[in-house]
């Protein structure tokens, strides 16, 4: 029994080789096929993967379960309105929301805008935030330098600032900003703190690009004496699962103190970003595996190219097959031998095409700036799906070489 496996391990595999072997040409044209079919798989999967990877990032970046309430509506009359210019949403609904929602563990009261801020003989047109403290920990942010403004600040109204990282930059260059004083709006401001960088968001915005104070500051000494209401409320659910039910209850909460009555349109909207984003991975898996379908097409390609050169293989060489077959050579060693052919042409191929994808990822990471992984089940799923197709297109030339008769082979001769 051990005898036989080893015959027919030499068959498979030694044999196979050494007739692939004497056509290099045409054996690495076919296998070129199968390795560029392989590596298109790869590709595919690994530039999908580094998408949804980018997205779920993104998705981080957002908030933890950010449940974002905006005065003004969404759709009125069928235009867009904006949060600023309105006057819908107070200090006292943010207090509501933090004291009577059981769902929302976290609010932060925001009020933004842009001006100019100066420092020396620079400035620089930033978007500044009025926020309370809670909005870092909403948000996901770290700091990179000092601290964030506190409580007390926030209740008295202090003139202090966290700059982003592109107004570090701008503003200081090299000095350290900790400390120094800026000017904005006539009003002089002291920086406490610099945010770690967060990069663009997936809308394109330079995240970095900001400047919070405390949102009392913010009301009182930029929008004015008087102002006394919030752009928007940001709420952090206490789960992921929470957050659907924490928009039903905000919104039935700010009806109510509104004076909203049944039928009206709301004066606020909330929203949900990680909604979107969700809805872009599931796209991009989507994609990923109609493209995946799609490259896979070129392995079938590969494939009936082996077929191709299997049959011609089997044509040519019909006297040695009639010879094998003549002195003793059984059907099975026959269709062994031409199947490990086709076999070992579609391993090298897929073999070679994931160098290849190896090498093509460090062009897809330049071109798109994202980095990219090979995964090792797709090189792997890539690798055997191009042996099974080996075997489904060389069966048949296998087959057909086994079924020859040897005297009509050694007749062609």
């Amino acid at each position: 029994m051990i005898i036989r496996l080893q015959l027919w391990a030499r068959l498979f595999c030694v044999e196979a080789l050494r007739a692939l072997g004497r056509h290099k040409l045409r054996t690495g044209l076919t296998a070129l096929g199968m390795m560029i079919g392989v590596a298109a798989v790869i590709w595919v999967v690994a530039i999908g993967s580094a998408g949804a990877a980018r997205a779920e990032a993104e998705l981080h970046k957002l908030g933890d379960n950010l449940v974002w309430v905006e005065a003004g509506s969404r759709n009125v009359a069928g235009a867009r309105t904006g949060s600023h210019g309105t006057t819908t949403l107070t200090p006292e609904d943010a207090d509501a929301i933090r004291h009577e929602m059981s769902l929302i563990k976290s609010v932060a009261e925001n009020v933004d805008g842009t001006f100019q801020v100066a420092f020396g003989n620079r400035n620089w047109n930033a978007r500044y935030r009025g926020v309370s403290p809670e909005y870092l920990e909403i948000k996901r942010w770290q700091m990179e330098e000092g601290a964030f403004f506190t409580d007390k600040q926030t209740q008295d109204s202090d003139s202090v600032v966290v700059i982003g990282e592109t107004v570090r930059k701008q503003l200081f260059g090299a000095t350290d900003p900790i400390g120094q004083i800026v000017r904005v709006h006539g009003f002089l401001f002291q920086v406490i703190g610099v945010l770690a960088a967060k990069g663009q968001s997936s809308s394109g915005q330079d995240q970095d690009d900001t400047l919070m104070m405390p949102w009392t500051t913010a009301q009182k000494k930029i929008q004015g004496k008087g102002y006394n209401y919030l752009d928007d409320i940001l709420c952090s659910a206490v789960s992921i699962e929470a957050v659907n039910p924490a928009v039903d209850a905000i919104t039935a909460l700010m009806r109510q103190r509104h004076h909203i009555h049944p039928g009206e349109e709301d004066d606020f909207n909330i929203r949900r970003p990680d909604e979107v984003i969700k809805a872009q991975i599931q796209t991009s898996k989507t994609l990923e595996l109609l493209l995946v379908s799609l490259a896979s097409i070129s392995l079938l390609v590969g494939g009936i190219g082996i077929m191709n050169v299997m049959l011609a293989s089997v044509a040519q060489r019909t006297a040695e097959i009639g010879l094998r077959l003549a002195v003793g050579a059984t059907q099975g060693a026959v269709q062994l031998q031409f199947l490990g052919e086709a076999v070992m042409l579609s391993l090298f191929g897929g073999l070679f095409g994931v160098l290849l994808s190896l090498g093509g990822a460090f062009l897809i990471e330049d071109l798109l700036g994202w980095p990219i992984a090979i995964p090792l089940d797709a090189a792997l799923f890539a690798v055997g799906f191009s042996v099974v197709v080996g075997i489904f297109f060389g069966f048949y030339p296998a087959r057909h070489a086994s079924r020859l008769d040897p005297i009509a082979a050694l007749r062609n001769e």
